[in-house]
């Protein structure tokens, strides 16, 4: 392979045995390390360090932190993603901004976006990760496993606690803390029922305007005394 097509003049490259296809794309400040290679058409952004990983044709690492996994054909990661050991994004898959992926297959075309964590799970084709999830992997003792099918939509703030099974084509509801198994095709949705309390702000604001002219008064009693 070759060494890749510079975009700048520091752009870095580690040890000889890191290696970048002649028709890959390394942007300034991308460092290659360890037993890296970079395939044909993949482009490796600014302020990225990929360790001892494989970053399949056409793949995108964008100011990432990329170790000891593999992206897949097309699929992006970043800005801003960290992606750990033992994880293999799956062809067009996506680990988007502030996402931190452990251990894990995302399967291809699924997508985590952004602001969340994956460790210890495999998620199936075409699913999506709402953002703020959660898998809740680690019980203090032991690390415990996801299980996520195919065409599951995750809501966003969901928390997965391991072990757990999502089945193909389920639905999580926003905000739920999900904690049994979830059937194939159903819908999971655990939060408690919103209550509307009618007149409440108009009341703490009255309450705390007597509070403040209370305390006033008070204040002014002192004083008057401290002159006599």
């Amino acid at each position: 392979m070759g060494r890749g097509e510079l975009s700048g003049d520091d752009g870095r490259r580690g040890p000889d045995h890191a290696r970048a296809d002649q028709c890959s794309v390394l942007h300034p400040l991308a460092f290659l390390e360890g037993e890296s290679r970079i395939g044909s058409g993949a482009e490796i952004g600014p302020a990225t360090r990929i360790i001892d990983s494989r970053i399949d044709d056409g793949a995108v690492v964008q100011f990432s932190v990329v170790r000891g996994s593999r992206i897949g054909p097309r699929a992006t990661v970043g800005p801003y993603a960290h992606v750990r050991p033992g994880t293999v994004l799956k062809e067009g898959a996506k680990a988007g901004s502030f996402v931190e992926i452990k251990a894990s297959e995302v399967g291809a075309g699924s997508k985590v976006p952004h602001l969340s964590y994956v460790g210890d799970a495999r998620i199936g084709k075409g699913t999506n990760i709402g953002a703020g999830t959660v898998t809740v992997n680690y019980d203090g003792y032991r690390k415990h496993r996801t299980v996520i099918d195919d065409d599951v939509r995750i809501g966003s703030d969901t928390m997965l606690v391991a072990p757990i099974n999502v089945g193909k084509g389920a639905v999580t509801g926003a905000g739920s803390t999900i904690t049994k198994d979830v059937p194939a095709g159903s819908l999971a949705v655990e939060r408690s029922e919103q209550r509307v309390v009618k007149g409440y702000r108009r009341r703490k604001d009255a309450d705390a305007a007597a509070r403040a002219k209370a305390g006033s008064g008070r204040s002014a009693g002192s004083k008057a005394k401290g002159k006599r």
